[in-house]
């Protein structure tokens, strides 16, 4: 839905927040989302979708920004949820600028979710964005306290602070890919705040290559949280470690790696072990680095997997039970010799469809095990290989 700035004022109003609270009531669930949006819309006539929407989104809020306090009463748009930080992530980019000791100019603030991390990390701070929809909901979410005032993200307001940026990678529901499709555009927002510290949250899947070519030459970081990338974050040189271009931030186990690490990795055939690197080291490509630091080595130089006699302190890994050269009929007779029931199925370097294999195996036994299928070797020595495995957990 499209949302007004009288939308959020009547929100926030005496009434609004009454009729929030039943609509709040309401099950809004598949089975009974006709038939409540129905008598939402009986009761409050036009205003009924903005408070369907809002009674929706605060039900999701928690999962992602719980961490940030109590957001319960929060106002978001469903564009602005979804392109919202998660709480973990922002606290600890929070983490790292009050490290910094300077203050923050959060210049695309959005509904408040990092200016709410700023403020828990005791920076002072200043927020703007260049939508008053949004901003009006930042005002109501982070309260009279908050600095905020409207403002082009492209037009500096603040001196002597670090600016922050999330510009804007979703429209309509769909995400932009390509740099220069950000709102604002990566490449204009790098000029106007060449001369300044700045943090830039960007996309995972942006093209390292394509950012260095906008001349920028701090520090590239790639965060996960729960096994899943969730962005990278473009620091100014006078914020990133000495030296430091590429960083991988693993925050469930705490674990922070750069390229400024050894990254002597040898290449052997697996040992007892294979791991599968967390997605933020392979995306911030310090598979190497990663493998250098935890004694394990390379199946193959160009290939992601690791391997080793002994697991890193807390990561899954798969303990090789048997080897075989990929072909589905060997390994369904290896699988079949194992009693394999539930299948774990992981694939790098090989095209190969998991689920449409997993079909085709038709495992029936009792044991959960998993395989790991990857190329060993390159050119006419290359070879699909099959590794049966146990998981750690």
């Amino acid at each position: 839905m499209r949302w007004r700035s009288d939308d959020v004022s009547y929100l926030r109003s005496e009434s609004g927040t009454a009729a929030l609270a039943v609509v709040g009531e309401l099950e809004l669930t598949e089975a009974t989302r006709i038939a409540d949006v129905a008598a939402a819309r009986a009761r409050f006539g036009e205003r009924a979708p903005v408070l369907v929407e809002t009674a929706l989104l605060r039900r999701r809020a928690p999962d992602k920004l719980g961490e940030l306090g109590d957001v319960s009463n929060w106002l978001f748009t469903d564009e602005a949820l979804q392109q919202a930080t998660a709480a973990p992530v922002a606290l600890h980019r929070a983490g790292r600028l009050a490290r910094a000791g300077a203050p923050v100019h959060d210049a695309t603030c959005s509904i408040g979710t990092e200016m709410a991390a700023l403020r828990g990390a005791g920076i002072r701070a200043v927020g703007s964005d260049i939508d008053a929809v949004r901003l009006a909901m930042a005002r109501h979410n982070l309260g009279p306290a908050a600095h905020l005032c409207r403002a082009d993200a492209l037009r500096p307001i603040t001196r002597d602070a670090v600016v922050v940026a999330d510009p804007g990678r979703r429209h309509g529901g769909r995400r932009r890919f390509h740099v220069e499709d950000y709102q604002p555009g990566l490449g204009a927002l790098l000029d106007t705040y060449r001369d300044r510290d700045f943090a830039v949250k960007c996309s995972p899947g942006i093209d390292f290559d394509r950012v260095r070519r906008l001349g920028f030459g701090g520090e590239i970081e790639v965060t996960s949280y729960r096994g899943s990338v969730r962005e990278a974050c473009l620091w100014s040189a006078g914020l990133s470690g000495p030296g430091v271009r590429r960083r991988a931030s693993v925050l469930d186990r705490g674990e922070q790696i750069t390229d400024t690490e050894p990254d002597e990795c040898g290449v052997r055939p697996a040992g007892q072990w294979i791991v599968d690197p967390d997605g933020a080291v392979v995306r911030a490509g310090l598979v190497r680095h990663y493998g250098a630091r935890h004694g394990l080595w390379q199946l193959d130089p160009d290939i992601a997997y690791l391997s080793g006699d002994r697991l890193p302190p807390g990561v899954r890994g798969f303990e090789v039970l048997e080897q075989v050269a990929f072909d589905e009929r060997r390994l369904r007779r290896s699988l079949a010799a194992l009693d394999c029931g539930a299948l774990e199925i992981l694939v790098r370097g090989v095209r190969v469809d998991p689920d449409a294999l997993r079909r085709r195996l038709r495992p029936r036994g009792d044991r959960p095990l998993s395989v790991v299928i990857t190329r060993i070797g390159s050119g006419a020595d290359g070879h699909a290989t099959a590794f049966v495995c146990r998981a750690s957990r």
